[in-house]
């Protein structure tokens, strides 16, 4: 199992003062985080839906030096960055916004300015959204920051929430602000914002949201441009909304490219797959599983394949069902081909396992019959299982997780992709396993159709699962959702 062991010095701490009382996830010294994630969280009520589309900015002329950026404000977007934002403003050029909030550093604000466009609303420059304050590590390449800082520099790579420097505990004061941040996004008017900002400070937006503390830094990338989707939605009873990550880091370069997580080359990856629409895809139980693709599900699993096309896959694990086993059949087969491009090759043939542990879809039908009414897809649908299902489906999907691992773990490649097809739900509760959540969280994560989701294990298997990206679907163009939906109105949540 990946251990999440934070150490108790977890709580965070604001700037020269005592360590504040402990509180929710923020201090847990759990292996896994037990409570439920509405518990864990201290945010406003709303009245009606939002949706907040978080943008990290272009790469920066000091990303491209290697430099430590934190809240300095020395560094304007490189030509390459300005181009990654033109990227983002075509992605999101047909959605509407009420509201921009944006950090007020230069590469951000020129990040907002580019995606913003001839857009007449507002746009509101956010102190709190600046970049992680590094103190005397900004300006420093990284290998100055080693020879400079020593132990510290190393504490930073390897132990970054109980990191000090200058007095401060820097990640742990980015958890203050960021909580301060969403108090400010949702008690706004505009049901539709966009923000604009930088990495690190939307990592620790996207962890409060769902209640996730300091020990997640690094653990939910944002790539440079890289588009996250989050939906709130009120509870009739009042309190902190229901949040559901839709999308995680929508990058404008390849998910699967070869790169580093959290500053690390990684050779073991697990990739899920959602297979491609079934004639029922959007009402959740009807013949679930049974059923073939219909012709949109064929054209996404063929996009799925393509995507995969330059990335040598080592495993295909799939459930059983029809549409699973034909998406992971696809893929084995664009594979082949890949491997053979001469007329003298000899194909590389991919081996697909289908594994019962995968095959989620029999716990839908025991939901079903302890449903009163049909359970149609939307963020956090998974919350309108009934508690047994739910358990049943975690328990399934712990061990089926614990096989991914050890199927990972297996060869003597030192790079080993595994690629995983099943249903949404299968996936959903595999990631919440991969980042030892509880299945409380499973409502907190939606995913699509033919979507892409990727995990690196830069410590191999036996190390913490980096989430690279969740629910990806940029590759099947005019075959997706978009990345965000009109808000105008609420049903369509």
């Amino acid at each position: 199992m990946l251990a999440l062991v934070p150490s108790p010095l977890a709580c965070g701490a604001p700037r020269r003062r005592s360590p504040r009382p402990c509180r929710g996830a923020y201090c847990s010294t759990l292996r896994e985080i037990r409570q439920a994630p509405e518990l864990l969280r201290s945010l406003p009520a709303i009245r009606e839906a939002k949706r907040v589309v978080l943008v990290r900015h272009g790469q920066s002329t000091w990303n491209e030096e290697g430099r430590i950026q934190g809240s300095s404000d020395l560094s304007v977007l490189t030509p390459k960055g300005e181009s990654q934002a033109e990227t983002s403003r075509q992605m999101l050029l047909t959605d509407s916004f009420d509201v921009c909030f944006t950090s007020p550093l230069i590469r951000s604000k020129r990040t907002a300015e580019i995606i913003w466009g001839t857009r007449q609303e507002e746009m509101i420059a956010e102190p709190d959204l600046r970049e992680i304050d590094l103190y005397s590590f900004q300006g420093l390449l990284k290998h100055e920051g080693k020879q400079k800082f020593g132990d510290a520099y190393r504490q930073w790579q390897n132990d970054a929430a109980n990191f000090s420097i200058d007095g401060h505990y820097p990640v742990r004061e980015l958890w203050d602000r960021a909580e301060s941040c969403w108090s400010k996004i949702l008690t706004h008017e505009g049901k539709s914002v966009l923000v604009v900002a930088h990495n690190a400070v939307n990592q620790a937006l996207v962890a409060t949201a769902i209640g996730l503390g300091t020990q997640y830094f690094r653990i939910l990338l944002q790539s440079n441009c890289g588009v996250s989707v989050m939906d709130f939605t009120p509870k009739p009873k009042g309190g902190p909304p229901h949040i559901c990550i839709n999308r995680l880091n929508q990058t404008p370069n390849s998910p699967v490219a070869p790169g580093t997580s959290g500053g690390r080359k990684t050779g073991k990856r697990i990739i899920l797959v959602c297979h491609g629409t079934t004639q029922s895809n959007t009402e959740v139980f009807a013949n679930v599983g049974y059923e073939s693709m219909n012709m949109l599900g064929i054209i996404q699993s063929q996009k799925t394949a393509e995507l995969l096309l330059d990335l040598k896959i080592n495993c295909i694990a799939c459930s059983p069902r029809v549409a699973s086993v034909d998406t992971a059949v696809s893929i084995s087969e664009v594979q082949e081909a890949a491997d053979c491009l001469g007329a003298d090759c000899v194909p590389r043939y991919v081996e697909v396992k289908k594994m019962v542990d995968l095959e989620v879809e029999p716990a839908f039908q025991q939901a079903k019959k302890n449903s009163t009414g049909s359970l149609v897809v939307h963020p956090g649908w998974l919350d309108g299982f009934d508690h047994r299902s739910l358990t049943d489906i975690w328990k399934q999907t712990k061990k089926a997780w614990h096989s991914l691992l050890h199927e990972l773990l297996n060869g003597s490649e030192p790079e080993r992709n595994l690629v995983v097809v099943g249903h949404p739900a299968l996936h959903i509760a595999l990631i919440a396993q991969c980042l030892n959540l509880t299945m409380e969280w499973m409502g907190s994560f939606h995913l699509d159709a033919g979507s892409v989701s990727v995990i690196d294990f830069p410590d191999g298997p036996t190390g913490r699962g980096i989430v690279r990206c969740i629910n990806y679907t940029a590759h099947l163009g005019r075959w997706s959702i978009p990345v965000t939906r009109s808000t105008a109105n609420d049903e369509e949540f």
